[in-house]
């Protein structure tokens, strides 16, 4: 059969690697789901949650999906894929105190086939835990939480009061979690920020002291100046955590801080609310701080580093850059214009997990090590959520969550994949769709290799992909989403490389000519089954009926260039 039709099979060819090239390019048409995939792009599969959707996608690099999971809750932001395939999430549920971005409550794990194996709610209406979790080697979880303070307890540890507008202060916290059961948790160990706080306010009041001469605590009464004047609850907004097992700390995002914090995790409870014990000495004290040195009086506007961030996380070891910390710097309040950078920096950190620092200065670097921005710095600009991976090729994987857009660069900063994510809250868009402004945000995105753990043994076959075909109308989204059974066999494997979220099942669009693999949708998976069989590389195709798309009684290339101008939008109709 090769030999009976070497020209349309070359041409087959050719036509394939113009549509696939044309309907990845940026073409007018063309504004969700896979935009560029070029050559150098790390092979894998990406985790996507979209902020809008109870559904986890994993897709590969054309992107199609190849797997996904489903909550009944929205994510409370971050997603994570454990090496075992299990899907950690955390899930918004509803509060009437704690309504600030990032609001979770509740942490779900769900098996590869998407049995709820384990939850466990922390949310009371004095703590909640809110926007990102840790998995420890031991299979402990770390949760970000809100503490709520009163206004008399926080003007009693020395808030000014006019920086109370809400009458109340969040402070935050971290907490050690060992899960228990199908649906519960024991608390292990715990870190406050209200135990390491300053002020230089009120000599009267408690925790009095020099701002400048104890870097090592948190300034009460500081407030970002791009925030309320008069304060407000959400006074730090901490948004990301992580863990480094072999310093065994923790590292905290402050993004009204405009800073990153290290803390030791070490210590015992009971040190941790202290000033001295752990491996450090220093107990629950801030080890390591930076991006703004305002925040602790040690610097002007002009020594500011970090604008609003995200993600603050060390690079893992055995990738490029191992040991440094990477940022997603959201980049609001710059001068002179607002914009956005991912950034990379070289702790002053040495063997024993110890950061130096002349007094009276700020912690250094006072440079990075490696920075992207776009060639006109203002044209990337994600003003929240949003983050960043090194991947093990050396590029970074950009998560641009208030653009809802994903891109791959490599060290020089050249694009080499880039990803449009096309869930909103009213189901997927149609190809060519106008995207409402942030209508299609999510948190974050995390790339796994074909070698992670999870996969193995897995089946990862192409479903098609979650945008639906030009012209389509979304099926109506239910009104409610009934919860998953929780079945009690709750088996948390910390993972090794950096975590990632699951993927829905892409909607079916009701095609039935050129459906090849009988999977309700038509596109470029269907041309290249016909290929296949062409070439004689595959005997059966699971719905031949559909293949002959032109009606002429035979299978073959030129029916697999008319499904690719159809997929490409050249062709309105099938034959």
């Amino acid at each position: 059969m090769i030999r009976r039709y070497p020209i349309i099979l070359a041409l087959a060819i050719v036509l394939l690697v113009i549509f696939a090239t044309s309907s990845v390019g940026g073409s007018e048409e063309h504004t969700v789901g896979l935009i560029q995939h070029d050559a150098g792009a790390l092979e894998g599969y990406t985790l996507l949650g979209p902020l809008r959707s109870g559904t986890t996608y994993l897709i590969d690099n054309d992107g199609m999906v190849v797997h996904s999971w489903q909550s009944a809750y929205e994510p409370g932001a971050a997603t994570y894929l454990l090496e075992n395939g299990h899907l950690l999430r955390t899930a918004s549920i509803d509060d009437e105190t704690f309504t600030a971005g990032g609001s979770g409550g509740r942490i779900e794990e769900f098996n590869w086939d998407g049995n709820l194996v384990w939850e466990y709610e922390y949310a009371t209406d004095r703590y909640f835990a809110h926007h990102d979790i840790a998995v420890l080697p031991n299979g402990n979880i770390l949760i970000l939480a809100w503490d709520l303070k009163t206004r008399g307890e926080a003007i009693a540890a020395g808030r000014d009061s006019r920086l109370l507008e809400d009458d109340e202060l969040w402070a935050e916290q971290v907490v050690e979690i060992r899960p228990t059961g199908a649906s519960g948790g024991e608390i292990v160990w715990q870190w406050s920020l209200w135990d390491h706080v300053v002020q230089d306010n009120d000599y009267f009041d408690a925790n009095f002291g020099s701002v400048a001469d104890n870097p090592q605590l948190i300034d009460l009464n500081y407030f970002n100046p791009s925030r309320p004047e008069g304060g407000e609850a959400d006074w730090v907004h901490a948004n990301a955590l992580d863990y480094n097992a072999e310093l065994d700390q923790i590292m905290i995002s402050a993004r009204h801080f405009d800073e990153l914090w290290i803390i030791d995790h070490s210590t015992t409870t009971e040190e941790a609310a202290s000033h001295s014990g752990g491996a450090s000495g220093m107990g629950g004290d801030i080890l390591y701080r930076w991006g703004n040195p305002q925040a602790y009086d040690a610097g002007s506007a002009d020594d500011q580093m970090l604008f609003l961030q995200h993600d603050a996380q060390w690079i893992r070891s055995g990738l490029p850059g191992e040991g440094n910390i990477l940022i997603f710097n959201n980049g609001n309040g710059r001068t002179p214009e607002n914009y956005s950078s991912v950034d990379e920096l070289v702790p002053p950190v040495d063997g024993d997990g110890n950061y130096s620092l002349t007094p009276g200065e700020a912690f250094g670097p006072d440079a990075l090590t490696w920075t992207y921005e776009a060639s006109t710095p203002t044209d990337f600009y994600s003003s929240f959520v949003s983050g960043a991976q090194r991947l093990s090729n050396g590029s970074t994987l950009i998560g641009a969550g208030a653009l809802g857009t994903i891109f791959e660069v490599m060290p020089d900063g050249q694009q080499v994949w880039r990803y449009v994510n096309p869930v909103t809250a009213d189901g997927p868009l149609a190809q060519g769709d106008e995207i409402p402004n942030r209508s299609n945000i999510f948190f974050r995105a995390m790339r796994f290799e074909p070698s992670y753990p999870a996969f193995e043994g897995k089946t990862l076959t192409p479903q098609g992909v979650i945008e639906l075909e030009k012209g389509a109308v979304p099926p109506t989204p239910s009104a409610t989403v009934d919860a998953p059974t929780v079945t009690p066999t709750s088996t948390l494997v910390p993972p090794t490389s950096t975590p990632v979220p699951p993927t829905p099942t892409a909607t079916p669009v009701p095609v039935l000519l050129g459906d090849v693999n009988d999977d309700g949708m038509v596109n470029s998976v269907d041309s290249l089954l016909i290929l296949q069989h062409v070439a004689e590389l595959l005997d059966d195709l699971a719905n031949a009926d559909a293949a002959d798309v032109n009606g002429d009684g035979v299978i073959n290339a030129v029916d697999a260039a008319l499904i690719l101008q159809f997929v490409a939008g050249l062709l309105a109709n099938l034959p």
